[in-house]
């Protein structure tokens, strides 16, 4: 059956209904052919069109592309956003990865609630995924290549063609008359995937002219064996994880199979929307950080991603920030202090209208530890080591430097969110002031377990 409306309709059917339909268009063959047929379907299409270009900046026809796809959509009467990407690649990072990142961190950001991307990968592209992924030593979440259908974002993202071939979609194009951007990059064989499409695969074609349409069954059979490990998977992870910090137990990880730890770290990554590391990082994560000694606090990242370990517990966040723990702050008295480094935001009760006259510049300080501190918690009748106090209360080894102190006089009156000192009682301003730290990281364990290290 040749690629038209009516199927595109039929494929759109057997996916939820979405909140909105958000195209993502370049202006090229494949987006511009799956642009027309949702916009042919007119009243028939199960939720509103959208679309959506982004101009990548690094061609320099990029503008008049835009103003192309513009054209386009205000003929088909379909609303257009418009955005523009600098990209900077990093001596060694791959340009086409770069650019991928960045297009999907926008559509990503831009998507709304429930809302559905669509994109126009077809059957071909898929191959060529294939092809790509075992020549990088995938394994078969990789092999799976692209999903028909994926949670994104605040919604998920479809691709409706993917069981159609570029050819159908070049007859579409040619009956309906339709004007496309043909991108000269994409004959760049520089570029792997160009490499594959241009050099290999019409090889392929010539001995096995079905070859596109097998790859995809092979890509379609190892997404239903995934799915199968990762349900299997699914509930070991659930008997080591720890809902409420999002930690897995190093213990019970290094009870498995060295090969089920790989394939619960890699399903755990994406439940928190991590992409999965090289397997050379995912080896160093089990080498480094699962066999390390107890009392270690070892770190292995890659990009956009770091895994920490703390006693028991492994720990999946983004990068901290660089920060200096000479910095301090003054405060005024108002009701609200943003802390550096992505700290987060300190909030004052009672209000500034209170208390701001009663407040001298100077007086009080927001400021980090540095080594040595020492404090005197109210009801302990003893000073203590601030570093002791924040090993009690099982503040995570890379956060007890980025723990606020309120100093008054250069004394310390508070451990933020930790413990009241006696300099606060003894403060008249200080005695009715209650602070609440809104930190978006995560700073010390769920269940802190008294032990000094």
């Amino acid at each position: 059956m040749p690629f038209n409306p009516e199927r595109l309709l039929n494929i759109l059917l057997t996916y939820p209904q979405p909140s909105g339909y958000l195209l993502g268009f370049s202006g090229g063959l494949d987006s511009h052919v799956l642009l027309h047929a949702l916009a042919a379907l007119g009243e028939r299409l199960p939720a509103p069109l959208r679309a959506i270009h982004v101009d990548h900046g690094l061609q320099g026809q990029s503008a008049a592309w835009a103003g192309h796809c513009a054209s386009i959509c205000r003929e088909l009467n379909i609303p257009l956003e418009t955005f523009s990407l600098q990209l900077t690649p990093a001596q060694g990072e791959s340009l086409e990865a770069v650019a991928r990142e960045a297009r999907y961190g926008l559509l990503a950001r831009e998507l709304k609630p429930m809302e559905m991307l669509l994109t126009a990968h077809h059957q071909d592209d898929q191959a060529e995924t294939l092809l790509l992924q075992l020549l990088r030593g995938a394994g078969i979440s990789g092999l799976a290549a692209m999903p028909p259908l994926a949670e994104f974002s605040q919604g998920r993202h479809a691709r409706p063609l993917l069981n159609v071939t570029r050819d159908e979609l070049l007859r579409y194009a040619t009956r309906a008359g339709l004007r496309w951007i043909e991108d000269a990059s994409n004959r760049d064989i520089a570029f792997d995937r160009n490499y594959i499409r241009h050099q290999v695969i019409p090889l392929l074609k010539a001995r096995w002219p079905a070859m596109a349409s097998t790859l995809s069954r092979s890509a379609r059979h190892c997404a239903e064996a995934d799915r199968l490990i990762e349900t299997l998977l699914s509930r070991t992870l659930e008997r080591i994880h720890q809902p409420a910090d999002g930690t897995l137990s190093v213990a019970a990880l290094n009870a498995l199979p060295a090969d089920q730890q790989s394939a619960l770290l890699r399903i755990w990554f994406g439940q928190r929307g991590v992409p999965s590391p090289a397997s050379v990082i995912l080896q160093r994560i089990i080498s480094e950080v699962l066999g390390a000694r107890q009392d270690a606090t070892p770190r292995v990242a890659w990009s956009g991603a770091e895994v920490r370990r703390y006693r028991d517990r492994l720990y999946l966040m983004p990068p901290l920030a660089p920060f200096d723990p000479s910095l301090s702050l003054v405060w005024g008295g108002e009701p609200a202090l943003t802390l550096p480094a992505g700290l987060g935001t300190l909030h004052f009760r009672p209000s500034a209208e209170e208390m701001g006259e009663r407040t001298e510049s100077g007086r009080y300080r927001i400021r980090f530890r540095q080594g040595g501190e020492q404090c005197r918690p109210l009801g302990r009748g003893v000073g203590k080591r601030v570093k002791a106090l924040l090993q009690e209360t099982g503040v995570l080894p890379w956060m007890r430097e980025r723990i606020p102190l309120l100093e008054v006089n250069g004394e310390i009156a508070e451990l933020i969110g930790i413990c009241r000192c006696e300099p606060a009682a003894q403060d008249p301003l200080l005695r009715g002031l209650q602070i609440s730290w809104n930190c978006p990281l995560l700073w010390r364990q769920s269940s802190p377990v008294n032990k000094a290290d």
